[in-house]
């Protein structure tokens, strides 16, 4: 099945009246987190035009793991978190909301 004849079942089962349960909607919910956050490391390093492994040698972690976390196969720790930024040269901002997340790389200006 193609993915877009997936989204349209989906939507007509919602339409239906079709709810999800609260554990579906919340591992939903933690993968699109982890997806916001893969995708936020990603787009850092390649703003950087850094490597995963001079990520990782940064970081203190191996190039493995960088290649996890940008692949939102793992979530990082708040430590890690704060390696994370650090390495990039930024500073990390999450907004949680009930249907929303959002993760930015903010640059340290040059002073």
């Amino acid at each position: 099945m193609s993915h877009s004849r997936w989204k349209l079942a989906r939507e007509k089962k919602i339409i239906e009246g079709y709810a999800e349960t609260a554990e579906v909607e919340a591992e939903r919910a933690e993968i699109r987190l982890a997806m916001a956050f893969a995708k936020a490391v990603y787009d850092r390093r390649q703003e950087l035009g850094l490597s995963q492994t001079e990520v990782a040698e940064r970081v203190g972690l191996t190039q493995a793991k960088i290649s996890r976390i940008e692949g939102a196969d793992t979530v990082p720790t708040l430590p890690l978190l704060r390696r994370l930024a650090q390495a990039l040269d930024a500073s990390l901002s999450i907004a949680l909301d009930a249907d929303h997340e959002e993760v930015a790389f903010t640059a340290h200006s040059a002073a």
